[in-house]
């Protein structure tokens, strides 16, 4: 039995303590970094001691990083972000992004330019951006793009931000098969329903958003939805040389939401 559905608070099943070490000596750059999963991802990094350059527009609440504001929309400022970390750059998360819950029918363009230009063209010139500056140097590096588990099954009304997903996920496959022999290793976290201001916002938009809320989290298997933390812990590992054989990935973190038959037990 679940602790939500025992009645109980909810406390995350698996702690971290903030003296673990796996990234030191590591330099990472996390985009999106001043809430969220990326806010999430920027503490755990300095918590393992990696040095750690947040990447937003505005400046993130976490102690020892180094923050460099950053349109991800402009090539520009990405060739400045990556020059920003130095001679060597062995991590890069691309966080940032933006979702528009609409349909197709009523996304407008300027909805589509939003979200394509955040989340594609992003995640893209951060990519490229750093795949030069891991070519020219004499490490190894790690991308991991932050996909969602959109990208391959969609949530009802928001068309575009699913299709920008997908093509994370597209992109992160193709840098992980054309410059694996550069020793760039390149995957991508695709979490479910997680709680972020995004996922409020998606459940603003229900008729009664508390019922969507709980009805969403009967739906997982595990009896809740997932915090920043737990894509936190996946992120570590594939930025740590624990993960060296590891390329080309797209990694679900849904608690099993998309595992199961859509036929639930309620459906008897």
């Amino acid at each position: 039995m679940s602790p939500l559905s025992a009645g109980l608070p909810f406390v995350n099943p698996s702690p971290w303590e903030a003296d673990m070490s796996r990234l030191v000596g590591l330099t990472t750059i996390v985009t999106g970094a001043s809430s969220g999963i990326g806010e999430a991802l920027a503490r755990r990094f300095v918590a393992e001691g990696a040095t750690v350059f947040a990447a937003s527009r505005r400046e993130p609440a976490v102690e020892g990083i180094t923050w460099i504001e950053t349109d991800v929309t402009s090539a520009t400022s990405c060739n400045e972000l990556i020059a920003a970390a130095g001679e060597t750059l062995d991590v890069i998360v691309n966080n940032a992004g933006v979702q528009i819950e609409k349909t197709i029918t009523e996304t407008t363009d300027e909805d589509y330019d939003l979200v394509m230009d955040v989340n594609v063209r992003g995640v893209f010139n951060c990519c490229r951006a750093a795949v030069r500056q891991m070519q020219a140097q004499p490490s190894d590096g790690s991308i991991i793009n932050i996909g969602s588990v959109a990208g391959n099954n969609a949530d009802h009304g928001m068309a575009v931000y699913n299709a920008s997903k997908g093509a994370v996920h597209a992109l992160t496959r193709a840098i992980a098969t054309d410059h694996g022999r550069d020793g760039i290793r390149c995957n991508a976290i695709s979490p479910g329903w997680i709680l972020t201001a995004l996922a409020d916002a998606a459940f603003e938009q229900a008729q009664n958003p508390a019922a969507a809320r709980a009805a969403a989290e009967r739906r997982h298997p595990g009896g809740r939805m997932g915090t920043p933390d737990d894509i936190a812990g996946l992120a570590v590992y594939l930025a740590s040389p624990e993960s060296s054989f590891v390329s080309g990935s797209c990694y679900t973190i849904d608690g099993g939401l998309t595992a199961q038959s859509p036929i639930s037990p309620d459906d008897f």
